[in-house]
């Protein structure tokens, strides 16, 4: 008997082995259909899945298919549906979802990574509206936009304004922007802000849309009108009872914007200036450091923050550590902000600030550097 059940071993272990690898072969087999299905389905793989990767959002988007294929209402539902410049794409598709264009964002999010339709998405407006499904949507932001969008932020620096351009759907290099920044127009200059040959603080923050085969002339007038309109005559009366020229009441609005985080507080900041100009203390102020410093290569940054005691003191005439008085121009694009603050300062009598311990961007005001000394960080 136990012979017989020696014998018999081999025979099971054959079978189990033989089913096992049927089993195998099927599921290797099942694996490779599967994104062969989903490319009938939904058309090529990006090519920078790997197989995996692959695998995985082929099965998610087979198991959505009925999603992918029906709009999320009748077309009632119609919006101008604006992308603006560097918004990720998962930005968009949340907001495709708040909106009621798409029922399932993670689904659309599926899809475009699978098409490598995410890296793909245009800045600019789009007419959308709840008759198109998901796929119709995602293909929809490919397509160039009747408009282009430019966003220039408060605090930004001609470089960075420059730099957003390639994906607002212009066709106007950062090269050729950044030669019209320096090297302004005469004809293109307002006669408000003439004599004005830089843009640096100028650039008015706010979003710009113009038609997609708008030239630098287009766009360059666009910024300058914006900035003409916002400065109000009442602003500029101000400055001039503050001992101000126009253009260093610019200069004077980029620093409080680059130091200020807080809307609020930017009048008491501009205060501490004001008091440091009138007793002919130097400003000391970290972004006027950072603008002559200029791109950061490690941090990947304009603005260098921590500041090493050599940085601090690089040669240049923008830096207010050594120099006295205000830098020979703007630093950045102050907000609206930022130049009613310098309009419109506190009256106060502290002469130093640094940022609170609690990262919330409010600031210790200080009289004397001892007291400034007390509020350091422990």
């Amino acid at each position: 008997m136990a012979d017989k059940r020696r014998r018999g071993f081999p025979l099971a272990s054959l079978l189990l082995i033989l089913v096992m690898c049927v089993v195998l072969v099927g599921a290797v087999w099942i694996i490779e259909q599967i994104p062969v299905l989903a490319e009938r389905e939904f058309g090529p793989a990006s090519q920078s899945l790997g197989m995996l990767d692959k695998v995985y959002y082929s099965v998610r988007l087979l198991a959505a298919r009925d999603e992918l294929h029906q709009p999320a209402g009748s077309g009632a539902t119609s919006l101008e549906f604006t992308i603006t410049s560097g918004e990720s794409a998962n930005s968009v598709i949340l907001r495709l979802e708040q909106a009621g264009i798409i029922r399932n964002a993670e689904v659309l999010r599926d899809y475009i990574v699978y098409t490598g339709l995410d890296t793909g998405i245009q800045a600019g407006g789009y007419e959308v509206n709840d008759g198109m499904n998901p796929v119709e949507v995602a293909r929809l932001m490919q397509s160039a936009p009747t408009e282009a969008i430019l966003v220039i932020l408060a605090g930004w620096r001609a470089e960075e304004v420059a730099a957003a351009l390639p994906s607002t759907g212009l066709t106007i290099s950062a090269a050729e922007f950044m030669e019209a920044v320096h090297n302004l127009p005469v004809d293109l200059v307002p006669v408000s802000l003439q004599p004005l040959n830089n843009m640096e603080g100028y650039l008015f923050p706010g979003e710009y849309r113009l038609p997609r085969d708008a030239t630098l002339e287009d766009l360059i007038t666009a910024i300058l009108t914006r900035f003409e309109g916002n400065v109000t005559p009442e602003w500029r009366n101000s400055f001039e009872k503050n001992n101000l020229s126009f253009t260093e009441a610019i200069i004077l609005a980029s620093i409080v914007q680059r130091e200020g985080m807080i809307d609020e507080e930017m009048a008491m900041i501009a205060s501490v200036f004001y008091n440091r100009l009138a007793i002919g203390m130097k400003l000391e102020s970290d972004p006027t450091a950072q603008y002559a410093l200029g791109y950061d290569e490690i941090q990947k940054t304009w603005w260098t923050n921590p500041l090493n005691t050599d940085q601090v003191l690089v040669n240049s005439p923008y830096n207010t550590y050594v120099n006295s008085g205000l830098p020979p121009g703007p630093i950045c694009s102050p907000g609206i902000s930022a130049l009613q603050a310098v309009a419109f300062p506190a009256s106060s009598p502290y002469f130093y600030f640094r940022m609170r311990c609690d990262h919330s961007g409010w600031h210790e005001f200080a009289i004397t550097y001892e007291e400034h000394l007390q509020n350091a960080c422990p």
